[in-house]
């Protein structure tokens, strides 16, 4: 076997980043290796170079295995936008909403363009690190998921169970699950990573003893807590963001509040913030008082018009229209550059029941859900200063300028071809601005402007964020704690071992 499945023995275990780690690894060790994740729930999304959507944490491991991201990577992207609905994304593009019943129904459409995708992956690389999803012990679900063993049969691949000591019962989820296996996947397993540990790992090793007696299988490393490095995070808001925190801001720090929308998408667009020492990012959902805070950012939402009337119920809206007339930064990413607006208008029903809305009247614009998604790479300057801006659009609406606003960015360049278009809104005093550009704080030009508008004194950090050296340092991280050799015995790799 010289591919590698990374399973969970639930949700949230770390498999993720286990995976972009094992990405990096290989790619360190001389193999050429991509990711595959066959099904991805989550509406933290990225646009591929050829303007395809697939999942974030595919675009992060393919950085991590050094190549390009492409929509075999990720060849079901499942976007929720209601409680129990989401749209489906077919290697790379829009191709229906469906209510969990109408898509588990059947399968088989979306599994054999996943393994179609699979075997166009699987032929172009050495090695493949395919991403589970959930638990794959889930019994109920078992003949219908594609994303676990049955991938891991196509892919003729030896599984690595992960499990999360942190959050207690690491024998129960990796025993129970071994249990759970039919024999035919059982035989699979090769192996089981113990992550997110804490405190002296010496104390563990009667664990590791039990482990393996009880499991079948040995233990590859037991992989300690570590918070050295940020890479972009799948489909949840990080662990250690801080939401709702009790108390005020810090007054020492520039303080940015993010609306935690019920359907909140790409808040990976406020990550690189978490690399800024005197910057602090709170994540409110439930209102409050946006005193102290220098600016408020809406981000996306898969859910436009659910979450307007979400804000608006909490009574969001009036404390946002009381921030602005206090001098605070209002900025709309998206989804939240849409809710700035005076309308929100869905004739065709794109994301629930056809309708309009009104929006936050913040900017002088209104927006129509269109049928077709529009996904680009896409660069420019702002209209005002000319700073260079890069970013990826994701969205399905198309937004009108009215009197009274000015365009907020000239856009020169969209998947490598050359045009001449504008971008977002911005008011007269420049305190509210919307954008389409995913990703626009990312660019250290246009992310220094931005929080030395909100502090005169901001200061830029001495060694700003390097993506490269966090997939360094993760790797780095996690390859300390493994048998490497009997990794790379698995993998069917024992040459790369020095």
């Amino acid at each position: 076997m010289n591919n590698i499945a990374v399973f969970g023995t639930a949700s949230d275990v770390g498999k993720s980043v286990i995976a972009t780690a094992l990405c990096r690894i290989f790619r360190n060790a001389g193999v050429d290796v991509a990711p595959f994740k066959a099904q991805n729930m989550s509406n933290n999304s990225g646009v591929t170079p050829d303007g395809l959507e697939i999942g974030r944490a595919q675009v992060a491991q393919a950085e991590a295995a050094r190549v390009v991201p492409s929509a075999d990577m990720n060849p079901v992207l499942l976007k929720p936008n209601t409680d129990i609905g989401a749209q489906v994304v077919l290697q790379g593009r829009a191709v229906a909403n469906r209510s969990a019943r109408e898509y588990f129904g059947d399968t088989s459409r979306w599994r054999e363009a996943a393994f179609e995708s699979l075997r166009r992956l699987d032929a172009k690389h050495e090695m493949l690190v395919l991403e589970g999803a959930g638990s794959c012990a889930e019994m109920n679900l078992y003949e219908r998921d594609f994303v676990n063993f049955k991938s891991a049969r196509e892919a003729d691949a030896a599984v690595i169970l992960v499990a999360d000591i942190d959050r207690g019962g690491v024998f129960a989820q990796v025993v129970g699950t071994m249990a759970l296996l039919p024999e035919e996947d059982r035989a699979r397993v090769a192996g089981v990573i113990v992550n997110r540990f804490r405190g002296d790992a010496s104390l563990f090793l009667d664990g590791i003893r039990i482990l393996e007696e009880r499991s079948g299988v040995p233990v590859l490393g037991v992989v300690p807590y570590f918070r050295g490095f940020s890479i972009a995070a799948e489909d949840a808001v990080p662990l250690q963001s801080v939401v709702d925190p009790v108390g005020v801001p810090d007054s020492r720090k520039i303080s940015i509040a993010v609306l935690y929308f019920p359907h909140i998408s790409n808040f990976t667009d406020l990550s690189v913030f978490d690399h800024e020492e005197r910057v602090e990012v709170h994540y409110l959902h439930r209102p409050r008082s946006l005193e102290g805070y220098q600016a408020l950012v809406l981000p996306g939402s898969k859910n436009v018009r659910g979450d307007l009337h979400w804000l608006t119920d909490k009574g969001w809206a009036t404390r946002i229209a009381a921030f602005r007339e206090t001098g605070g930064v209002v900025v709309g990413i998206c989804g939240g550059y849409q809710m700035l607006g005076r309308m929100v208008a869905d004739p065709h029903g794109v994301e629930g029941e056809p309708g309009e809305d009104e929006g936050l009247g913040l900017l002088d614009v209104e927006t129509e859900l269109l049928r077709e998604k529009t996904l680009c790479n896409a660069s420019g300057v702002t209209c005002s200063g000319g700073l260079a801006v890069h970013g990826y659009e994701i969205h399905m609406g198309e937004t009108r300028l009215c009197e009274g606003v000015d365009p907020f960015l000239k856009v020169d360049l969209r998947n490598n071809v050359e045009v001449s278009a504008l971008d977002g809104a911005k008011s007269v005093d420049g305190k509210v601005f919307g954008t389409y550009f995913h990703g626009v704080f990312d660019g250290a030009v246009f992310r220094e402007w931005f929080l030395k508008s909100l502090d005169a004194g901001y200061v830029p950090a001495a060694e700003p964020y390097d993506r490269e050296q966090a997939y360094d340092l993760l790797a780095d991280h996690v390859a300390e704690y493994l048998d490497m050799e009997l990794l790379l015995s698995i993998a069917g790799h024992s040459e790369a071992v020095e």
